[in-house]
């Protein structure tokens, strides 16, 4: 700081003030209460005093000057060494969950791995919003500026109804529970609706805990996928597909996007060019392209269970970095694993035990 320059003062914004008794919150309370036999002067006064929040109402709108997408970009913002070696670490930790989530579900291990890192940074950052206030307020202010404000404001309010629900399922204070500012929670970030359809109690404790327990997130990321149509031993996707320069038919044949409705015969009749593990998949296929900025787009083809991963956030970019986040994880386990058993004289590393180590 020069010697004339003024120190600056912090910001300080208002604090949030509350809903309040509005009429579509009141109708809200009073139909829900009815429907699940609660109490409905209690249920209002609750949501009445929940914070309408400017900063997640802010969070949920589109850019206003959206940035060029850039896959690049994108990747490096998650396949990095300090995500890749937590990543390792926990696949390490809980080795026995996710061997089990993967012969019980069918889920590879990489992919849950891949889920977890991408959404939570292995359970180091799962948001910091109180969430009744969160989604009081997308359910009852949600920002009319949003391109499809009545449809997401009808998504947050079932989401609201969801996480009552589901709070006094688990007997949790509504008003302790933290998560992002949408109201995803947890390890796996999952929606209040997700987490009571699909959550499950996979450490065997007698209560779903996707909170604290990552083994629950585990079994529950991996139950999801295969509720959601993941099929054991299919690949996601195939990389080294070139299209046709035919203008037409290569906006036809992007146009569903991450929908898989191609089959192979079709897109080689199309003038595309498969890689030859692609040729002989027999189930349909998206055609995938993801921009580079000014560079050169990536394009792949999506398989059905690259499809399913995209259930979890509808975004190619989001499923190809999850994909790519599970493998690079799972190089680094298995190179850690075989240093860890082996030491420099090519006997096992581990000292003063004779019984052999589990793996």
């Amino acid at each position: 700081m020069t010697a004339h320059a003024k120190p600056r003062t912090a910001r300080h914004e208002p604090p949030p003030k509350p809903l309040g008794t509005r009429p579509a919150l009141v109708a809200f309370a009073n139909e829900l209460a009815t429907a699940e036999g609660w109490d409905a002067a209690t249920l209002r006064r609750q949501l009445a005093a929940a914070s309408d929040l400017p900063k997640v109402k802010q969070l949920i709108l589109p850019a206003s000057t959206p940035s060029a997408k850039n896959w690049a970009a994108y990747r490096d913002r998650f396949i990095e060494p300090k995500r890749i070696d937590a990543g390792a670490t926990f696949w390490d930790e809980h080795a026995e969950a996710l061997a089990r989530a993967e012969a019980q579900y069918g889920v590879p291990a990489e992919v849950i791995v891949g889920i977890i890192g991408v959404e939570t940074f292995y359970g180091r950052i799962t948001g910091g919003f109180k969430v009744l206030d969160a989604l009081a307020t997308l359910a009852f202010d949600f920002p009319a500026a949003h391109p499809r404000a009545a449809e997401r404001q009808a998504f947050f309010r079932s989401e609201l109804a969801e996480f009552l629900r589901l709070t006094r399922e688990q007997g949790l204070a509504a008003e302790d529970v933290r998560g992002s500012y949408a109201g995803a929670l947890g390890w796996p970030q999952f929606m209040p609706g997700s987490w009571r359809q699909h959550a499950v109690d996979f450490d065997g404790d007698g209560h779903i805990n996707l909170m604290a327990s990552p083994v629950d997130a585990i079994g529950s990321v991996a139950h999801y996928l295969a509720a959601h149509g993941w099929k054991p031993g299919q690949p996601t996707h195939f990389d080294g597909v070139t299209l046709t320069d035919d203008a037409a038919q290569r906006a036809r044949l992007l146009a569903p996007d991450i929908k898989p409705t191609f089959s192979a015969a079709e897109l080689a009749e199309a003038g595309a060019t498969l890689p030859e593990a692609a040729r002989g998949h027999a189930g349909p296929l998206a055609v995938i392209q993801l921009q580079n900025g000014g560079a050169a787009p990536t394009v792949l083809l999506g398989t059905e269970n690259f499809w399913v991963v995209t259930r979890y956030n509808w975004s190619a970019y989001y499923a190809l970095a999850v994909i790519e986040l599970g493998r690079a994880v799972k190089t680094r386990y298995q190179v850690s694993s075989a240093g860890s058993r082996t030491g420099p004289d090519g006997f096992s590393g581990a000292t003063g035990s004779a019984a052999p180590q589990v793996q």
